[in-house]
C-alpha cells in the first residue's frame, strides 16, 4: 500500500524563529524532512552547521531552496550561477533530490541568457533535480508589473522539473489546476501552502483559502509522484512558539490527510449455507 509521497517542513516557515527552529519542530511534529531556505540567516549559509542540525534532530535536508530572493542576491556569492552551482553542491552534500529556484529578475540579464542551460545541466552530475518555481506579477496601486524573465510562469519556457506553489497561484490569479497539468511528470517538487487570490504571496495554511489544496494532493498521490511535498506557510505573526507549533501541526495535518490514500474498506464475507 502507497504511504504518499515525503513530507518536509520549509525552514521559512518558522520565520522569524532561526533555522535550528525548523528542525526543532519537524522533529516535534513528525514531519520527514526539511526544505533549507538559504538566505540572510547565517546558518542557513553555513552547510557543515545544517547538516549538524540535521544529524541532532534525526531529521534529513530534501530540498535546498537556493538564494534567490530580492533580498539574498548577495547570500554565497553575487553571480546568481555561482549561487545555483553552490545550491547543488550543498543538496549533493545533505543528499537532497531537489534544489528549487526563481526565474531569474528583469534586471539580471546576463543570468536569464543562460538560466536556462545552467538549470538544465547544473545539477546532472550529483544527481539533483533543479526544479523552477512559478511565481507571480508584483501590484502596486493600480499599475501590475511582471519582475522576472521571461515571465512567471515557468512553463511558458519549458523546464525539465518545476515546482508548483500554489500561495504564487493564488497570487497570480492562475489557474493552479491547469498549471499542474502544464508540468505534467515534469513536476518534481510542491510547495503545499494557500492564498486568498489577494495580488500578494500569503502562504497560508493550506485550507484556509481559495486553492484547490486537497485536490492537488490527491491528483498527486493518484499519479504516483515520487517527488517531496513541502510546507512553506507564514507564521511571522504568530508571537508565542505555541502559536507557530499549532499552525504548523495543522499544515501536517492537511498534507497528511490529503497525501496518504486511506485503505481500500475490507470485502464482506458472505457466509456459505449449507443445506
Amino acid at each position: 500500500m502507497s504511504t504518499g509521497p515525503p513530507v518536509a517542513l520549509s525552514t521559512a516557515s518558522v520565520y522569524p524563529e532561526p533555522v535550528a527552529a525548523a528542525f526543532e519542530l519537524a522533529a516535534e511534529l513528525g514531519y520527514d524532512g526539511v526544505e533549507l531556505m538559504v538566505w540572510s540567516d547565517p546558518v542557513s549559509q553555513d552547510v557543515a552547521a545544517v547538516d549538524r542540525l540535521a544529524h541532532r534532530y534525526g531529521i534529513p535536508v530534501l530540498a535546498v531552496h537556493a538564494p534567490c530572493l530580492a533580498v539574498t542576491q548577495r547570500v554565497w556569492d553575487a553571480d546568481p550561477l555561482v549561487r545555483i552551482r553552490r545550491s547543488v553542491e550543498a543538496a549533493e552534500r545533505f543528499g537532497a533530490s531537489t534544489v528549487v529556484l526563481h526565474p531569474p529578475f528583469r534586471w539580471q540579464r546576463r543570468y536569464a541568457a543562460a538560466f536556462a542551460d545552467e538549470v538544465a545541466r547544473a545539477g546532472e552530475r550529483a544527481g539533483v533535480a533543479l526544479a523552477v518555481e512559478n511565481m507571480f506579477p508584483v501590484q502596486r496601486g493600480g499599475l501590475r508589473t511582471v519582475p522576472y524573465s521571461p515571465g512567471f510562469d515557468p512553463t511558458e519556457v519549458g523546464h525539465r522539473h518545476y515546482t508548483l506553489d500554489l500561495s504564487h497561484t493564488a497570487a497570480a490569479g492562475s489557474d493552479a489546476l491547469a498549471m499542474l497539468d502544464r508540468m505534467g511528470g515534469n513536476l518534481t517538487h510542491l510547495h503545499l501552502t494557500d492564498g486568498s487570490g489577494a495580488p500578494r504571496d500569503e502562504h497560508l495554511v493550506p485550507g484556509r483559502g481559495t486553492q484547490p489544496c486537497a485536490e492537488v494532493c490527491e491528483r498527486l498521490t493518484a499519479s504516483g509522484f515520487s517527488g517531496v511535498v513541502v510546507l512553506e506557510v507564514s507564521t511571522r505573526r504568530c508571537r508565542r512558539r505555541d502559536e507557530r507549533t499549532a499552525l504548523l501541526a495543522e499544515s501536517l495535518l492537511f498534507a497528511r490527510l490529503h497525501l496518504h490514500p486511506a485503505p481500500a474498506p475490507a470485502r464482506p464475507v458472505h457466509p456459505v449455507r449449507v443445506t
